[in-house]
């Protein structure tokens, strides 16, 4: 499914890949939002962790995909907080790059975890920031990628 090279498994062995939203639309805008350097957290509902999801860790550079499984950038996680999800603060929200406002990141945020499993307000999250390391865009043909 993913099709992430030898090279670039050597360069960050211990990287785990990953996509961002749930759907090709909604992954191709946030890869977008990233290089562009608005996006530069993301969240995950802790239950999707203690169901297989890696754990972020800080220092730890991962593997961001395209919809279709290919590299598209590398990120390093440099802050990590457990919270409710009524608690994140509007700093923590807009620095997802998503909204421009608390109350608009609730709604989107809301309607995602509703999609993916289900939603509270009172869920446990985990918000990881991050700094984009290296894009992979368009290095891929020079990196020869090949079915992990």
């Amino acid at each position: 499914m993913f099709k992430i090279s030898a090279a670039l498994k050597q360069r960050y062995p211990a990287a785990e890949a990953f996509r961002f939203g749930d759907s090709a639309a909604s992954s191709e805008a946030l890869l977008s939002l990233v290089r562009s350097g608005k996006k530069t957290a993301t969240c995950s509902a802790l239950r999707d962790i203690q169901n297989g999801e890696p754990m972020p860790t800080i220092g730890r550079r991962d593997i961001a995909l395209n919809w279709d499984g290919t590299p598209a950038l590398v990120i390093e996680t440099v802050e990590l907080v457990q919270c409710r999800f009524d608690e994140v603060t509007e700093a923590m929200a807009l620095a997802e790059g998503e909204d421009d406002s608390l109350d608009a990141w609730r709604k989107g945020h809301g309607s995602y975890f509703k999609r993916n499993g289900g939603f509270s307000p009172d869920m446990q999250i985990i918000w990881e920031r991050f700094i984009l390391i290296e894009d992979l865009g368009r290095e891929d043909d020079a990196l020869g990628t090949a079915a992990a």
